[in-house]
């Protein structure tokens, strides 16, 4: 008599992870185990992905592009759950058309990018990477730093104002800094800062903070006009997506003194091609990590994966991007 080796139960949903990029899911899989869904974690292109993931019922996605073509490819697909902020790797109409809720986690780096922008402002008004540098060759001196501002003599243009934007501006203006807004969709009120045109906020800002989401509209926002529209020797500051800012635009104003600095953490492409800013004067560069922090990792894990639970049990997800 043969014995047959006992199947293991199959698990009511499937969820995939299609690009992994925290040290551990063992906090999403401990979540969605309450449900009694498998995660698995796949890799590569968006092929080696669908391979895994043609018939999960979910995904979790932190860059992964998703296009209608390979959206079309999801069997049964309910939702794909972004990890960050932003959300344009997914194709919203389309994913809405294939029946898929798209969300986001809107809420979960405000505080670590709002202090990493105003840790970069700080860094060029007061230029201390500079120092830093010139102290290491053994220059005692502050002349080729000079001139350096008051920061509550100077005005922060704000491209955007949303969660980061207000959360930005609550700090400035503790330190006595005057705070101008440029955001279309926004109108004046009682406890608002003064909102004004792009141009204006151009030609006003003694420094321009970017906080935008990336759309068409956006995309390219800061370019070569923009950047000449600016005051001689302004600082430009991005820690949000880095298509809405020209690269090159940027450099070159450097080059030639229109800007006094620029501090970038995000960028047109990415990994940065460091060949791209050799020898720019004036500029401070980070890696794309102004969203980051243990807190905020863990944040944007547990609360990705929710929406996925929520969905997936027939609730209301709380960050639906695509109604």
């Amino acid at each position: 008599m043969s014995m047959c080796a006992k199947e293991s139960p199959v698990s009511r949903y499937k969820v995939v992870v299609s690009d992994q990029v925290f040290p551990s899911v063992d906090l999403e899989m401990s979540m969605l185990a309450e449900i009694d869904a498998e995660l698995l974690v796949a890799a590569g292109g968006v092929d080696d992905v669908l391979a895994v993931a043609h018939d999960a019922d979910a995904i979790l996605n932190t860059y992964l592009p998703w296009d209608a073509e390979s959206l079309s490819r999801l069997e049964r697909c309910r939702i794909i759950a972004r990890y960050g902020i932003g959300f344009d790797n997914v194709d919203i109409d389309a994913a809405r058309d294939a029946g898929i809720v798209v969300t986001n986690v809107p809420d979960y780096s405000v505080e670590e990018v709002s202090v990493h922008a105003l840790a970069l402002i700080l860094a060029a008004v007061r230029k201390i990477p500079w120092a830093d540098q010139a102290l290491r060759r053994d220059k005692w001196a502050i002349d080729e730093f000079r001139p350096i501002r008051r920061m509550s003599e100077m005005t922060v243009g704000l491209l955007g104002f949303g969660r980061i934007g207000h959360r930005l501006a609550e700090a400035l203006t503790a330190m006595g800094v005057g705070i101008i807004v440029y955001d279309p969709y926004l109108s004046e009120g009682p406890d608002m800062p003064e909102l004004v045109g792009l141009d204006e906020l151009l030609a006003r800002a003694d420094i321009v903070s970017v906080h935008a989401p990336l759309t068409d509209e956006t995309r390219g926002i800061i370019d070569a006009d923009a950047v000449a529209g600016m005051k001689d020797g302004a600082i430009l500051v991005n820690t949000s997506r880095g298509p809405l800012v020209d690269l090159d635009a940027v450099t070159g104003a450097l080059r030639n003194g229109k800007l006094s600095a620029a501090a970038l953490d995000v960028f047109d492409q990415e990994p940065l091609d460091v060949t791209r800013i050799e020898g720019v004067p004036g500029l401070v560069v980070t890696p794309h990590m102004a969203y980051y922090s243990e807190e905020a990792l863990e944040e944007s894990q547990r609360k990705a994966t929710t929406q996925v639970i929520k969905v997936l049990t027939g609730e209301e997800p709380d960050y639906r991007v695509n109604p």
